[in-house]
């Protein structure tokens, strides 16, 4: 079973104290209880504090109709950062299936911190005499050992709830990133239309100054191509639109009639200053989820390979009380007893066991050690790029459009003063048209770094994530 053959020893005795020994199980502990909530008052308190939305299961057809009524109603305004992760948490379907596995990690908690139930069977033989023996069987190493099983469970019942908290982040967060790219791409794209408008304009008055023979073919040209270009730019920007659109219906579970709902013309704007983050290292290692959810597996590893060294000499230990009675013709001779038996590993002496169990265990706390050391950088790479974007934005709106539009003015003076030709204002609005883009991208990043800050200190920046420290064991294990 653990590495090498395993001896079983089996004594058999008489008396009758054996089948209270074998059934004592089910008098021990008391009835576990599922809990009213299924773990949920937890994983709402701690999402609630930080996203301002607390997370909800829905359960039945009632919470069902409920959360439907409560998105239709958010819906029903123009769409903000706050309503798009307050709509994720309602509507996230793979939300919910998170949820239902913290309901799922519930029932073993409870399955785990049951006595092992008794074993009955009945032999019943015929020949020249009659026999029947009935028997019960009860695991009393099960029993023994039956505390600290239940605290093992309920250790991994708090590091279930700790990734249902995970998982509820990482819905906040994916529905945010989606909200920002769908807005920029809706922001892109207007600003194209108007910028096509213009550029249509323009195309119209070189055709008509072509046809006066005021404006050689070569400029004439260049009008009409600068025209082709922002059209073929504006497409492909209607096509990013579409696209990110779609990612946000998708983050917030949206579909059918949910799909009118409106987004404002622009991205919010930049905040007047940067939050500054003195100890964001700190901040994160104290903060992160997954940190947190390791911390909670490594004490759950400790006990179980505190359990397994506890038991390594002896793998299984039964108790059966034994009911026979032999039947001849005119007599009937009734026999009672126990049987005990268990294994000893006597080619290993559980060391096999043990030694696995204690390598998990450190697999385990190198794990952490190494997650706690990418944790420190993943709050410094992402607060770098949070002040370093925020600084990119602001110049771009401080400093960068409002030259490109003193520019732009200048040179439509320059032009209606016969100061410049037609292809200086065609040169200005192109780079205008680069500018602005630009500009609308540098605030899009910006407020996508802030979601990965927030990720990086909190969690739910990882929609996958690795296996944990006892999905390992298990693997290991198997």
């Amino acid at each position: 079973m653990h590495g090498g053959k395993v001896r079983r020893f089996v004594w058999r005795g008489g008396a009758g104290a054996a089948l209270a020994i074998a059934t004592a199980g089910l008098g021990l502990g008391g009835c576990a209880q599922f809990s009213k909530d299924g773990g949920m008052a937890l994983v709402a308190d701690q999402t609630g504090s930080v996203l301002g939305a607390p997370a909800m299961k829905i359960r039945n057809d009632a919470d069902a109709a409920a959360a439907r009524a409560r998105v239709s109603a958010i819906l029903s305004a123009p769409l903000t950062p706050a309503a798009a992760v307050k709509v994720a948490l309602l509507n996230n379907r793979a939300l919910q299936a998170a949820y239902n596995d913290l309901g799922v990690a519930e029932t073993d908690m409870i399955e785990a911190s049951l006595p092992p139930a008794p074993t009955f069977s009945l032999v019943h033989l015929t020949g020249a005499e009659l026999e029947i023996e009935r028997q019960v069987t009860q695991n009393i190493l099960a029993l023994l050992t039956l505390p600290r099983r239940r605290e093992i469970a309920a250790d991994k019942f708090k590091v279930a709830q700790a990734r249902a908290i995970a998982a509820t982040f990482g819905a906040a967060a994916e529905g945010r990133r989606a909200y920002y790219r769908a807005v920029a791409a809706a922001e892109t794209v207007k600003f194209l239309e108007q910028s096509r408008a213009a550029a249509d304009a323009v195309s119209e008055l070189a055709k008509k100054l072509g046809e006066t023979g005021a404006l050689p073919k070569l400029d004439q040209a260049r009008e009409h191509a600068f025209y082709a270009e922002v059209n073929g730019e504006l497409a492909t920007a209607r096509l990013n639109q579409r696209k990110a659109r779609e990612d946000l219906n998708r983050a917030l579970g949206l579909w059918g009639d949910q799909l009118s709902y409106r987004l404002p013309e622009k991205l919010p704007a930049l905040p007047p200053k940067p939050r500054i983050a003195r100890d964001v290292e700190t901040e994160a290692v104290g903060a992160r989820i997954d940190l947190q959810q390791m911390r909670m597996e490594l004490a759950a590893l400790a006990k179980d390979y505190g359990l397994t060294h506890a038991t390594r000499f002896i793998d299984v230990l039964e108790a059966s009380g034994v009911d026979r009675n032999e039947i001849k013709p005119g007599e009937r001779t009734p026999r009672s007893g126990y049987e005990l038996s268990f294994q000893v590993p006597i080619y290993d002496f559980g060391e096999v066991k043990t030694r696995r169990a204690e390598e998990t265990y450190l697999h385990a706390v190198n794990a952490l050690v190494d997650k706690a050391v990418n944790v420190r950088a993943d709050a410094r790479q992402a607060y770098q790029a949070y002040r370093g974007s925020y600084d990119i934005a602001r110049y771009y709106e401080k400093t960068i459009l409002p030259l490109r539009e003193t520019i732009s003015e200048q040179t439509l003076l320059n032009y209606n003063g016969m100061l410049s030709d037609l292809f200086g204002l065609l040169t200005d609005a192109r780079d205008r048209i680069s500018a602005n883009i630009q500009a609308i991208n540098a605030k899009r990043d910006f407020w996508l770094a802030d979601v990965e800050m927030q990720a990086a200190i909190i969690g739910g920046g990882d929609a996958g994530g690795g296996p944990t420290p006892s999905q390992q064991a298990s693997a290991q294990n198997d």
